[in-house]
């Protein structure tokens, strides 16, 4: 392995071509130029993005996420690209054996947002009033709050939804932090939801870097030393704590079922507290289609004695079933 050769043969990182997508692998792709490496960038079109077009039907099989990763996965096996960079969230909960993640850098903020000019905060809102979001978890946990209002799907990227919000489809919007912060759209917000309000998704706010996996292909070909050399590449990105918290949170979803879709919010985000020492802090929800019932968790994990993400993750899981959220997630599917 040598800096000649690599400086000759450029990593490929595959992204979507939305301007949050973007920035994101572009944040990896500049990152890893300033390392020394050969860096490319390949602008991949994807099954969500073409759901935009008027008319498109879901091809059978394929899930509300599994939408954004489809033939970026695809590119990755074929070896037309070395890496993608992805929002945590769009992923499974378990990937296929031929990938892997191999770097989750530093969380930015895993909160919802409430973007709307005229009435600053859900409570101030007309009754009745309408609110963008295509997220079962969203709405329901608003209706929760709020048990009047309405919503409207509205899809699109970052700006095509504050669009959508400005010509009047929606009278607010709930959003994903992290994607407004990113694209340092902060003055379109007027209040973070704090976790116990809206408990973010799992894996809201992180990003994942996703390679192929050791040993996907034969020990002796020059591919397989060069998917080697990728993932050491990228190893400075990964942020342990963060790959804790969001693994566990994973670990939770997949528990109670796996489904990247399910209404439900899990956040686990470290705490330091030089008096009662370190700590995790657990929020969980699971609140049904009309908001009128709800389980949720709100614990506390010691870092002294910190049990792996899978352990701790199940845990989530049982606590969350023994108070009855299956129950929930059941009248779901079957609603």
């Amino acid at each position: 392995m040598t800096k000649d050769f690599h400086s000759k043969r450029p990593i490929r990182i595959g992204s979507r071509g939305s301007q949050l997508a973007l920035w994101q692998a572009n944040h990896v792709l500049y990152a890893l130029r300033d390392a020394g490496y050969a860096v490319e960038l390949e602008v991949i079109r994807t099954t969500g993005d073409r759901m935009q077009q008027p008319g498109f039907v879901l091809p059978p099989g394929l899930d509300g996420k599994g939408i954004f990763i489809k033939e970026i996965e695809e590119a990755l096996e074929e070896g037309r690209i070395d890496l993608a960079v992805h929002s945590l969230k769009d992923l499974p909960t378990t990937l296929a054996p031929q990938f892997t993640l191999a770097a989750i850098p530093k969380r930015a903020d895993a909160r919802d947002v409430w973007v709307c000019e005229q009435f600053w905060g859900l409570h101030t809102l007309p009754e009745g009033g309408r609110i963008g979001t295509t997220s079962p978890r969203r709405r329901a946990q608003l209706l929760a709050m709020r048990p009047d209002v309405t919503f409207v799907e509205v899809r699109g990227n970052v700006d095509t939804r504050l669009k959508k919000l400005a010509s009047g489809q929606c009278d607010a919007l709930v959003l994903a932090a992290a994607g407004l912060d990113r694209l340092k759209r902060i003055e379109s917000v007027h209040y973070r939801f704090s976790p116990d309000e809206l408990c973010p998704a799992p894996g809201q706010g992180a990003l994942a870097i996703e390679t192929r996996a050791d040993g996907f292909l034969a020990s002796d070909t020059p591919d397989e030393w060069w998917d080697n050399f990728v993932r050491g590449a990228v190893k400075f990105f990964n942020n342990p704590q963060t790959r804790f918290c969001v693994e566990t949170e994973r670990f939770a979803l997949d528990a109670m079922g796996g489904g990247c879709s399910l209404p439900v919010g899990i956040h686990v985000a470290p705490v330091c507290d030089a008096e009662t020492g370190d700590f995790y802090r657990i929020y969980a929800q699971v609140v049904a289609p009309d908001g009128e019932t709800m389980v949720q968790l709100d614990q506390i994990e010691p870092m002294v004695r910190q049990p792996s993400a899978e352990t701790l993750g199940r845990r989530i899981a049982d606590d969350l079933k023994a108070r009855g959220a299956l129950d929930l997630l059941l009248a779901e599917t079957v609603a």
